[in-house]
């Protein structure tokens, strides 16, 4: 099992490299073994693309030692024609004998699927190596189908009395907090989910763009909540950098259970995940719904005389960091 957890692992290294860029499929990435040594690797990049046993195979050199070979797969292959064929049928013509799986796809239409059709035909399969850390990987997608919404992941960074802005503003752009290193690492947080989320206010005091512009990456999709459709048109949101969507109240009421309603929203919009960059409201809102799944909460260094309090959260950070002078704390929801 020890050997099988070592493959496994190279497997959760190259499925990472997918990630940001295959919304709205998993992170997966695939070895081949022959004789205790890896013959080819693989992973999956985009959505339509080549999925990560499809390029592990093709990096086989000699064919000829498929049929000795092990095929490892952080994910349960694929069983049903979707944009590519099947990766188990892919499996099963190339006559490889072992399969090592690390977790059960969650997907109805593959869900154990795919391993009953490689032992159906006569392949030997292993499930469920390191199985917690392949499911961690893809939480995502693993919340995206078990609980019918996004994985979301709530961000704020707060001043040193536990402010998230100023009282008021004279100019229409952000007030940092954050040093530039802290703001860097959050754009490349936003190159990693499918969406971004603000409310009407954040628009208003800060006019952000919502995009990667401190990394290298996708631009997520611009999620902004304006309930009387009041927002200026001439706000960067509406740039052609980035697809955004406007949520107005012609989409459901503003009234009751908005968290809630939200998630099924980004559902039906088969959005996986989303990071909430808004302003304090709607963040708390979320947070006393509690449908949230992660925090990530930067502590500056910076004091605001008069300020808007920053959203609270009634439990302990699980990590914490130091970046520069700024400190970085990580909270997950349980529940």
């Amino acid at each position: 099992m020890k050997i099988h957890e070592t493959y496994i692992k190279r497997c959760l290294e190259l499925a990472q490299k997918g990630l940001g860029t295959t919304y709205p499929n998993p992170l997966v990435g695939s070895v081949i073994v022959y004789d205790g040594k890896i013959i080819g690797e693989g992973w999956h990049k985009k959505a339509g693309e080549a999925h990560a046993e499809v390029h592990a195979i093709q990096a086989v050199k000699d064919k000829r030692l498929l049929s000795d070979a092990t095929i490892y797969v952080s994910l349960e292959p694929c069983s049903h024609y979707g944009k590519t064929p099947p990766c188990s049928d892919l499996i099963i013509d190339q006559g490889i004998p072992n399969v090592v799986i690390g977790t059960i796809d969650p997907f109805s239409k593959v869900a154990g699927r795919g391993v009953k059709k490689l032992q159906d035909a006569g392949i030997n399969v292993t499930v469920g190596v390191l199985e917690a850390e392949c499911a961690r990987l893809n939480k995502r997608f693993f919340t995206f189908h078990n609980k019918k919404r996004p994985y979301i992941i709530l961000k704020w960074a707060e001043s040193k009395e536990g402010c998230i802005a100023p009282l008021t503003k004279e100019i229409k752009e952000p007030i940092w907090i954050s040093n530039a290193f802290s703001r860097q690492l959050a754009h490349k947080w936003r190159s990693e989910e499918q969406a971004i989320l603000v409310g009407t206010q954040t628009v208003r005091d800060d006019n952000p763009s919502l995009t990667v512009r401190d990394w290298t990456g996708n631009h997520p999709i611009r999620i902004v909540l304006d309930k009387n459709n009041s927002i200026s048109k001439e706000s960067y949101i509406f740039d052609t950098l980035a697809k955004t969507l406007l949520i107005t109240k012609d989409d459901f009421s503003f009234d009751d259970n908005l968290a809630l309603k939200m998630a099924h929203f980004l559902y039906e919009k088969e959005i996986q995940s989303v990071i909430i960059e808004g302003g304090r409201q709607t963040l708390q809102t979320f947070i006393d719904a509690g449908i949230w799944d992660e925090a990530r909460v930067f502590i500056g260094d910076k004091v605001l005389q008069e300020g808007i309090k920053a959203p609270k959260l009634e439990i302990s950070p699980e990590k914490k960091r130091h970046i520069v002078n700024d400190e970085l704390l990580i909270f997950f929801n349980h529940d």
